[in-house]
């Protein structure tokens, strides 16, 4: 009898684990098939993609016949275009795999847990979205033209740009600056759950500081352009996420 009952609690308790294997395999099915469907329509817009990275390379074709950038090798082109169709597939199917992980994971939240992570997610987004104004429209431009300048270009010597290099510079570089733009999330996540003190980073700021331009350097082109234009809004950030803690009272 006693058997009989704990082959049965056994039974119920697998029974979870068990519909939540069957979760993740249908969330992963789903992400698999957005991902192929995302990857289908950055082929289709392709051009459009290719327009909007040539777009801060444009100020260079001055003088050049308008040739920006060129294509050293046979196969360059073709995987150019598959590796930014797949980077492009995965950004375009990033909703649908952030709707699964959400889905799966939000049953075993408490209610606190599940606030705070919507909040997070509205937060990410507002971050990713200046960050890549920032980095588009202000950091890639002036530093184009800083390494293209006379002082590091004799005025006899043309340039021969890789086509697959330099437009992998500016997604590297836009990325980087998503990531770096991330940083007050994670402050204020760790902020919120206690898991450091506000006065504790505050006293270590010019350590961050310190810290921020080394990760600038480590993320950049070796310009100190660049490097610059990465530390010092990472630094503002630092500061602006303790100021909201001591308003809201995070962190004590």
């Amino acid at each position: 009898m006693a058997s009989s009952i704990s082959m049965k609690r056994t039974a119920e308790d697998r029974m979870p684990l068990l519909a939540h294997l069957m979760e993740l395999r249908r969330g992963l099915i789903i992400s698999a098939i957005a991902l192929a469907g995302g990857f289908g329509i950055a082929i289709g817009l392709y051009d459009k993609i290719m327009a909007f990275l040539f777009e801060p390379l444009l100020q260079l074709a001055e003088g050049s016949g308008g040739n920006v950038l060129y294509i050293t090798t046979l196969a360059e082109g073709f995987l150019v275009k598959l590796k930014i169709s797949a980077l492009a597939g995965f950004i375009i199917s990033l909703p649908v795999h952030l709707f699964n992980l959400l889905y799966f994971i939000f049953p075993g939240l408490i209610k606190r847990e599940r606030q705070i992570l919507i909040i997070t997610l509205i937060c990410s987004f507002f971050f990713i979205v200046g960050g890549f104004f920032y980095s588009y429209y202000s950091i890639i431009p002036v530093s184009i033209v800083f390494l293209t300048g006379t002082g590091f270009i004799p005025e006899n010597t043309g340039m021969l740009l890789s086509f697959g290099g330099n437009l992998f510079y500016i997604l590297q570089f836009i990325l980087m600056t998503l990531v770096v733009f991330q940083m007050p999330v994670l402050i204020e996540i760790l902020l919120v759950l206690n898991v450091v003190q506000r006065k504790v980073l505050l006293k270590i700021g010019r350590y961050m500081v310190v810290l921020f331009f080394l990760i600038s350097a480590l993320l950049t082109p070796p310009d100190f352009v660049t490097q610059v234009g990465l530390a010092l809004p990472m630094t503002g950030l630092f500061y602006l996420t303790l100021l909201v803690a001591k308003i809201f009272k995070f962190g004590e």
